[in-house]
């Protein structure tokens, strides 16, 4: 069974903002990543085909393709993992999500559909959004 991963996306007030840093890291460095404290113990559920979910203003919008962890240690001698993801980012039905703290597990029964399929298919993203936050999705 599939696993992923969900993280709220700091600084992003909005899916186009993501792909914006996404667009820079790719330019600056080669390659999107993130940065993270903790490791994923469970890497192997992941890579290849879970996906980190970004929660954006409260609500889980997209998500990016998880292709590799890569556990550094960094200049204070801090253990880090750079979370290597793939460059395009999926839209997703929208759902509200809490606040939390750093990643969490996101079981495959749990993630929300791709925008393109189910109920929001051919739905304007906006739209889906407001649905979402009205509840009505």
């Amino acid at each position: 069974m599939t696993l992923h991963l969900i993280k709220l996306c700091v600084g992003a007030d909005s899916v186009e903002d993501l792909q914006q840093w996404v667009d820079w890291r790719i330019k600056s460095f080669g390659e999107q990543v993130h940065t993270t404290r903790m490791q994923p113990k469970r890497a192997g559920e992941i890579i290849g085909e879970g996906s980190l979910y970004w929660v954006i203003k409260g609500q889980v919008l997209c998500r990016q393709k998880l292709l590799g962890v890569r556990p550094f240690t960094d200049g204070e001698g801090i253990s880090r993992c750079d979370l290597i993801l793939e460059p395009v980012i999926h839209r997703v039905q929208p759902r509200r999500k809490g606040p939390f703290q750093g990643w969490r597990y996101l079981a495959a029964a749990d993630a929300p559909p791709d925008l393109d399929s189910g109920a929001t298919k051919g739905m304007p993203p906006e739209l889906a959004k407001e649905l979402a936050e009205l509840g009505l999705l």
